[in-house]
């Protein structure tokens, strides 16, 4: 058996690779794929085989494929540029047809058919071709990350002004962390009856800025508030802590998206698959420790 992991020195990707490890998975039965070879000494250094791959690169994709029965694909990190994203994602899937893949794990984006987000397009579009190419699948519908939203930097600045700024008026949020996550990918790699399967992994509770802002005063000793804002406020102080327009366009637009109920949605399957889930206390103190 060969697993194959692309995006292996990526945050998710690097992650499901511990998992895999903590399930006593032997290394040598995993496969790195890197864009930089020399990103990747750590990884060689656990045991892994490392492939050099690039998404823009098919034909460097076959070759990095070869012999993969079980291939867990992160999608590509361009996310600014979502038409070189899905010709980057073809590049993935027709390789790993070509390469002969018993089964693709894909790592999406939860209830993207509703979503209103630029990048779900992109998520949905993909397992189509995913399905059109014929590899028995997985979708691992990812939520967004909680540490989007939980960054040392966002309590940070909570801490330091009492109060945690953002567009997002009352909306929920059923994020999980990308640990969380990367767990899911090592569970459907080392199960069985995961093919042809899709799953929504949101948490399946969800919670508000408001309850945020107590968790980090609750945690840190001091007090926050939640203050809402509206869309123009929230991307004038992006910009004008030097974040460029298209940067604070999209952050300012996920923010919006929570308000319109954009993160609303709960679901079961992450925790059927994992068990239970990393609580938003405990992320927010991994926050302020880093």
């Amino acid at each position: 058996m060969s697993i194959v992991i692309t995006g292996a020195t990526g945050q998710l990707g690097g992650l499901a690779v511990r998992h895999l490890l903590a399930k006593k998975i032997p290394a040598n039965q995993i496969v790195a794929v890197v864009r930089d070879l020399k990103k990747a000494a750590h990884l060689a250094e656990l045991g892994l085989e490392l492939r050099q791959g690039d998404y823009n690169d098919r034909a460097s994709l076959e070759k990095a494929f070869a012999g993969a029965s079980k291939i867990l694909f992160v999608p590509s990190p361009d996310a600014h540029d979502e038409t070189l994203r899905m010709a980057q994602h073809t590049n993935v899937i027709q390789a790993a047809k070509e390469a002969g893949a018993g089964h693709i794990i894909y790592y999406g984006y939860a209830f993207g058919e509703q979503s209103k987000l630029p990048l779900a397009v992109t998520h949905v579009s993909t397992e189509e071709a995913i399905r059109g190419a014929g590899i028995p699948y997985t979708f691992l519908r990812n939520s967004l990350y909680t540490e989007v939203f939980v960054s040392p930097d966002a309590v940070g600045a909570a801490l330091q002004f009492g109060a945690l700024v953002a567009n997002a008026a009352d909306g929920t949020v059923n994020t999980a962390t990308r640990s969380d996550l990367a767990l899911a990918g090592a569970a459907v790699l080392t199960g069985n009856g995961h093919e042809n399967k899709s799953y929504n992994l949101v948490s399946n509770e969800t919670w508000t800025f408001g309850d945020l802002a107590q968790i980090i005063s609750k945690v840190a000793g001091k007090d926050v508030v939640y203050q809402p804002v509206s869309y123009e406020e929230q991307k004038g102080m992006l910009l004008q802590a030097g974040l460029p327009e298209p940067v604070a366009d999209m952050i300012a637009g996920i923010y919006q998206g929570v308000s319109e109920g954009e993160t609303s949605r709960t679901s079961d399957d992450l925790k059927n698959l994992i068990g239970t889930l990393t609580p938003l206390e405990e992320t927010v103190r991994q926050a302020l420790q880093g």
